[in-house]
């Protein structure tokens, strides 16, 4: 069995399949399916970290040389 993994909206309770993916499920004799809940408070109140690193991007003066980040003195 192939795994496509995707996420989706809930529309009056029918999950909508995105367009990529509809003719290889409609073609299929069975399916799983695993529903993975987000809660809208959980996905309001904390942010994926790459999306917020994308959005706001944290500007360095420099990069550390390969030494300068294993140096444990200081």
């Amino acid at each position: 069995m192939a795994t496509v993994e995707f996420q989706a909206k809930v529309e009056n309770g029918v999950i909508v399949i995105p367009d990529e993916y509809k003719q290889e499920i409609v073609q299929a004799n069975t399916v799983k399916i695993v529903v993975e809940k987000q809660s809208a408070k959980s996905t309001a109140s904390r942010p994926d970290i790459m999306d917020e690193l994308a959005q706001n991007p944290i500007k360095v003066d420099r990069f550390l040389t390969r030494d300068e980040s294993h140096d444990r003195a200081s």
